[in-house]
């Protein structure tokens, strides 16, 4: 039987919606928000899900530029292709005059860092975009998501884990993920950026907006966008709705992605 294309769009919709609420409706997190004055430097510690499309930080500097004006902001993005936690070495990123040792200012001009700031007050990490829910890889994830965070802390820095989103074509990661992030930010007391849970909100609400590359893994630019805004929105409290900042999408686009980054975060972490 051939259902008419409305009624068709209706159940996807409906599917992509109740997979959403089971993803809701997984643990709380135990951190709500980040506390005290935004963050002024901030590692992005990852894979290819940051790096995409120029890079995450190429979207969020602009939002924290226009939403936060006269706010310092430094960040760095510390990836591997293909890479989990395990691959990292985090404690290394945090040697004096390595990382993080000068800038690029916006007139191309290189600024030195004083070695005597806090390098990054907060490090954001991801894992493998299967590792915190594969049978074998959990465990690992589970071990370094608590060593990263000590080590982290004993630099002066906080952890934050970015929750990633499911592969297009499997949304029932978007729950075994949203769980296996909470469980990590509470185990370790880390605020949780809930970019899985936008990227399924997103999908439920207007589906026509594609969030990914071909290969139904990594980030589209609207994608990228929606991390960077749902990051943006955890990180410095700020709603990001009405932002200028549009990563070249258009106007109705970027503030639908914008709303959802906005509604997740209220939503998962001031239910």
């Amino acid at each position: 039987m051939n259902l008419p294309k409305f009624l068709t769009r209706a159940i996807a919709c409906w599917m992509l919606t109740s997979s959403l609420t089971a993803a809701m409706a997984q643990d709380k997190p135990s951190v709500k928000e980040w506390v005290g004055t935004p963050p002024t430097s901030v590692a992005y510690i990852g894979n290819s899900f940051f790096y995409f499309n120029n890079g995450i930080v190429s979207h969020l500097s602009p939002m924290v530029a226009e939403g936060l004006k006269g706010h310092p902001y430094r960040s760095s993005m510390i990836t591997i292709s293909g890479s989990g936690f395990d691959w990292h070495d985090v404690d290394s990123y945090f040697r004096p005059n390595a990382i993080g040792k000068y800038s690029f200012a916006a007139d191309n001009s290189v600024v030195f860092n004083p070695s005597t700031n806090k390098l990054f007050e907060a490090s954001v990490m991801m894992d493998c975009s299967q590792c915190p829910i594969h049978p074998t890889m959990k465990p690992v994830f589970t071990e370094f998501a608590k060593k990263h965070s000590d080590t982290v802390r004993k630099h002066g820095s906080k952890p934050v884990f970015f929750m990633s989103w499911a592969y297009q074509d499997k949304p029932e990661m978007t729950a075994q993920l949203a769980q296996a992030y909470t469980e990590a930010g509470n185990a370790n007391q880390a605020l949780v950026i809930p970019a899985g849970l936008a990227f399924a909100r997103s999908i439920a609400v207007q589906p026509a907006v594609n969030l990914y590359a071909p290969d139904k893994r990594h980030p589209s630019v609207e994608g990228t966008y929606l991390a960077a805004a749902t990051t943006y929105a955890t990180l410095f409290k700020q709603s990001p709705v009405g932002l200028k900042f549009s990563a070249g999408l258009k106007p109705d686009v970027a503030l639908h992605l914008q709303q959802v980054a906005w509604d997740t975060v209220q939503t998962y972490l001031k239910p």
